[in-house]
């Protein structure tokens, strides 16, 4: 292991041997594949799909992944990649480095992906808040996609959440200037701690804006709208 880093999230031990409980932004659920997901999994895993103990390597390069150095944009949560293989190829130019938990989520972003014939995206399932701070570089990104991130409703949970100011101020830093960090969530409660958050960040510029005309309508999102649920699109910028 890189000795520079220190050990990803699930990896912690307390001083006598045991798991450090963490507080992480998200639950594993469960990792069983549905007989499609499997299928896509067993064709494009092995070329998409980053190994976690990939980012302990002193040598990682992002440009070696990709082969070939172009701007890169991270998505935090893409869910089953209905956004994410769409938003990527229509941006051949740029490379999209995919964050999801979830196995049979990436699985079935491994085959959106491959029905689009992109060959621009990278998934990985390691947290995404310590690969921000210990693998992506400052100022190396052109944007950040965040799209309906939990909620974690309950106030008890709340410390969960992704977007805090500790998270804020890290994505801004890793934001190139003029970089934007797009947001969209369908709880209205974590919309207001997202534009108060944000707003309070020095490095950002931004608020709420349209909804992003070229993110799809994702089956979460639409599945939100059914309960009532009324989106909000925030945009903020890398000053």
């Amino acid at each position: 292991m890189n000795d520079s880093r220190p050990p990803r999230p699930h990896h912690k031990l307390t001083e006598d041997g045991r798991r450090l409980r963490e507080v992480l932004t998200y639950t594993r659920r469960g990792s069983r594949f549905s007989a499609s997901q499997q299928a896509a999994w067993d064709a494009h895993h092995e070329a998409w799909v980053l190994p976690d103990d990939a980012f302990d390597a002193p040598d990682f390069s992002l440009a070696e992944v990709f082969g070939r150095e172009a701007p890169l944009i991270v998505e935090i949560g893409s869910g089953v990649g209905e956004a994410t293989a769409a938003l990527a190829a229509a941006r051949p130019a740029y490379d999209v480095l995919a964050f999801e938990v979830w196995l049979p989520g990436v699985a079935e972003g491994l085959a959106r992906v491959a029905d689009t014939a992109a060959t621009n995206v990278r998934f990985s399932t390691v947290d995404a808040v310590w690969s921000l701070e210990h693998v992506i570089a400052p100022g190396s990104l052109a944007e950040l996609w965040t799209f309906f991130p939990d909620p974690w409703h309950k106030k008890k949970h709340h410390k969960r959440r992704l977007v805090t100011p500790e998270f804020a101020a890290l994505a801004a830093s890793r934001l190139a200037p003029g970089g934007v960090w797009r947001l969209a969530t369908d709880w209205a409660e974590y919309a207001e701690q997202m534009i108060e958050v944000l707003d309070a960040e020095p490095a950002l510029s931004g608020g709420v804006v349209a909804r992003w005309p070229d993110r799809p309508v994702t089956k979460f999102e639409r599945k939100g709208a059914n309960a009532g649920r009324a989106s909000t699109d925030l945009a903020y910028r890398r000053i």
